[in-house]
């Protein structure tokens, strides 16, 4: 595969989306094509595969290659206090009015939070706002991600000093403390972030959020994903919670779920929904009689649909007239299939059969269970226990039925976990008992090797005094290496010297300087470079220009510096570019033959950048 090659989508590519989610429950699925494309594309550039059909070949047969692969895909960038005006907003603003509107337990849910950067930045700042002792005791905050390297990295809290470089001075020697080299997030304040492995795409969402962060994740989603998101945002919020995301984000801001607080920060506010019992009782509203306890209703039905075990509720006439959360995830339940019968739902008959048990309710007034009941998804296998419960009236009527779903997944392993352990014990303990028996033989084996080896001894002294001669002739010949050495470090100092003066000049340059061999890699990246491009000389150098992914339409500089490796001496072009900034400049790319010390032969080509303001159409 070559840099000027660009993969497209085909069905090669969508088996290897699918055969990742199927072996490690990685589904890409709702990402955005182009840059998913792009970056499974680089690994395969690094890899020197040629298909997208050979790379699942070498996944299949290479799993460590999982890593470098989801580490391409999944840009963990991200920074303590990230684009600080926009904390200082949260700070200022925010915090203070969720701290007015709920006394009690705060919590933060930080996705897509990488090495736990903005999750800590959070504990900071609602450590400053409330003190250690009312943060410690009233706020939770929720760090989740679905890579599971980064999430290690968050737990451990262990940063670098250039890590924690944008940090206050006086917030660091608060909240971190120092390690070696190291800065640790505080023990007893770490206590308050919670880690956990959350896929946006498949998982429910935490509820009950006072701030939601959500800085640059939903924009490497498509638009469809990212309203599937939103609304899990919407419904993760407490009325008048917050949304705090990144600068990429556009999506929210013509959302009818949420209103902008401060579009420029990227700050929301979550708009209210109708109740839901308002929407499965619309007769009785129009009669216009309003139930006085209106509030404990709303609360009772937010309450429902936040319930941790799978709930559908049925009424005597087979119309579907709830679903909480849960079961809208679990079985595929959405609002519109609310009011509709059952038999016209898949839920009917799968994962189980539930007519004939509704039946059963009615005819014998009892609740009726299914145990052991399996549920397959895409991404995995569920084992839920079902229970299907008559809804009886004071009066004693039967006014419908309740279909709670357990998953009791993680206790089925569990016991399956046990029964291993305990057969590993058993075999454990008769291989102990061979071990003890092999040791006894060993210590036989020993007690003889040891006069071996005071035989042996005996050899070495003799072969000491041979050593002791050879190494008068040694010391002779490291004299001779010596005085070599001294010459080799002159010639390594003159080299570093003149290292340093050619970096010396590349870096005083206020133009964008890239030097290139005649395989068009990087060999030299000035800081103008790093500037203008966003990308740093340790990135770049010893990998092909051609294959960058910076903002200036690489392709088209292939024939200018052809021209110049062919022989001309200079070559000018003007290309239109996007700086590392995302501002659009035209930029003016002069071109010089790099030649050896005797300027006989072109070893390389100079490119000097200089970004200038586009001129007014």
């Amino acid at each position: 595969m070559t840099e000027a090659t660009e993969i497209e989508p085909n069905a090669e590519f969508e088996e290897l989306l699918e055969f990742i989610r199927e072996t490690r429950a990685f589904d890409f699925g709702g990402y955005k094509r182009p840059s998913l494309i792009r970056r499974i594309s680089k690994r395969l550039q690094e890899r020197r595969v040629g298909s997208f059909a050979e790379y699942q070949e070498l996944l299949r047969n290479d799993p460590d290659e999982f890593v470098a692969l989801f580490d391409t895909i999944l840009i963990n960038v991200t920074s303590f206090f990230r684009d600080e005006a926009a904390w200082d907003y949260v700070r200022d603003e925010v915090v203070p009015e969720i701290l007015a509107a709920n006394p009690s337990d705060l919590r933060v849910w930080s996705t897509g939070c990488a090495t736990g950067e903005e999750a800590y930045t959070a504990a900071m700042v609602f450590g400053e706002a409330l003190g250690e002792e009312e943060f410690s005791r009233r706020v939770k905050i929720y760090a989740t991600d679905v890579d599971d390297s980064a999430l290690a990295a968050g737990r451990h809290a262990r940063y670098t000093a250039k890590d924690v470089a944008p940090v206050p001075p006086p917030l660091r020697e608060k909240y971190f403390e120092a390690s070696n080299s190291s800065f640790v997030f505080r023990q007893d304040l770490r206590r308050n972030v919670i880690f956990g492995r959350h896929d946006l795409i498949q998982d429910p969402p935490i509820s009950r959020i006072d701030l939601l962060i959500s800085r640059n994740t939903l924009m490497y989603f498509t638009t469809d994903t990212q309203e599937r998101i939103l609304r899990n945002f919407h419904f993760a919020l407490r009325d008048g919670g917050f949304v705090f995301l990144g600068k990429s984000e556009a999506l929210v801001a013509r959302s009818p779920l949420f209103a902008a607080v401060d579009l420029k920060r990227r700050v929301f506010t979550k708009v209210s929904s109708r109740p839901i019992r308002a929407v499965m009782a619309p007769g009785r509203a129009r009669r216009g009689r309003v139930s006085s306890r209106e509030t404990d209703a709303t609360v009772l039905d937010a309450a429902l649909d936040a319930a941790p075990v799978a709930q559908v509720v049925i009424d005597r006439d087979g119309t579907v007239i709830h679903a909480n959360a849960h079961a809208r995830v679990l079985f595929d339940v959405n609002q519109q299939d609310v009011g509709r019968p059952i038999q016209d739902l898949p839920l009917s008959y799968r994962p189980t059969e539930l007519r004939s048990r509704i039946e059963s309710v009615y005819s014998e007034g009892h609740p009726v269970w299914v145990r052991g009941v399996e549920l397959h998804r895409p991404d995995s296998t569920h084992a839920l226990d079902i229970q299907v419960s008559p809804l009886v009236t004071p009066a004693g009527e039967v006014v419908g039925v309740a279909i709670n779903a357990t998953d009791v997944t993680r206790f089925n392993q569990l016991r399956e976990e046990v029964s291993a352990a305990k057969r590993q014990l058993e075999t454990a303990y008769e291989e102990l008992q061979s071990t003890v028996e092999e040791l006894e033989t060993t210590n036989e084996e020993l007690q003889s090797t040891n006069e071996e080896l005071e035989t042996t001894n005996e050899e070495l002294q003799s072969t000491n005094e041979e050593l002791e001669t050879m190494n008068q002739e040694l010391q002779s010949t490291n004299e001779e290496l010596e005085t070599v050495n001294d010459e080799l470090h002159l010639r390594t100092e003159e080299i570093h010297e003149a290292t340093a003066f050619v970096e010396s000049v590349l870096e005083s340059m206020r133009v964008a300087v890239i030097v290139v061999d005649r395989d068009l890699e990087v060999r030299a990246w000035n800081e103008g470079a790093y500037d203008l491009w966003g990308l740093r000389a340790d990135e770049v150098l010893g990998h092909r220009l051609l294959s960058l992914d910076i903002g200036i339409p690489i392709p088209e500089l292939r024939a200018p510096i052809g021209r110049i490796l062919a022989g001309e001496e200079k070559v000018e072009v003007v290309l239109r570019a996007l700086t590392r900034r995302g501002r659009e400049v035209e930029c003016h790319v002069d071109l010089t033959p790099l030649r050896n010390h005797s300027r006989d032969s072109v070893h390389g080509a100079i490119l000097l950048m200089r970004a200038e303001q586009p001129a007014a159409s």
